[in-house]
């Protein structure tokens, strides 16, 4: 699996959270926000991030989970979204097929991928999931792995 390492600057974004075990609301959620989006006049061309920001030691009815899409600094919130900043950092990043069967692999092999290439994770920070409106067009995503 091949990836890139980037530097991301601080992110100045608009979010929707829910709270509760990771699945198909998940899904529902970012469609609330594309159709958000989509009405504001933000979806072409933006970023999106799915942001996990718990784990399997984080009881499921406490799991965090963020969509969110980059903005302008002086971008105001209105009651549908949040305003927030992603946080500077070094990441490696993976681009694969937006595909079910293609993120189960990531996962699968993310950590003799890491242990191969002698990177560390920055457990501080999230892995997000990136869709850069670009990439999506032609089926792929990224993962942004924080080392």
């Amino acid at each position: 699996m091949d990836f890139i390492i980037e530097r991301l600057p601080v992110q100045s974004i608009a979010y929707m959270r829910r709270t509760g075990a990771y699945g198909s609301e998940n899904y529902q959620l970012m469609a609330s926000l594309k159709e958000w989006a989509s009405k504001k006049g933000l979806l072409e061309d933006c970023i999106i991030y799915g942001i996990a920001h718990d784990n399997e030691k984080t009881p499921p009815e406490q799991c965090r989970y963020d969509v969110c899409l980059t903005t302008t600094a002086d971008f105001l919130p209105d009651e549908s979204v949040q305003r927030g900043e992603l946080q500077s950092g070094t990441y490696a990043i993976f681009i694969i097929p937006h595909t079910a069967e293609a993120v189960q692999g990531f996962w699968e092999s993310l950590l003799d991928v890491m242990n191969k290439n002698d990177l560390r994770l920055d457990s501080s920070r999230p892995i997000m999931e990136r869709y850069d409106y670009r990439l999506v067009e032609n089926g792929k995503c990224e993962f942004c792995v924080p080392i």
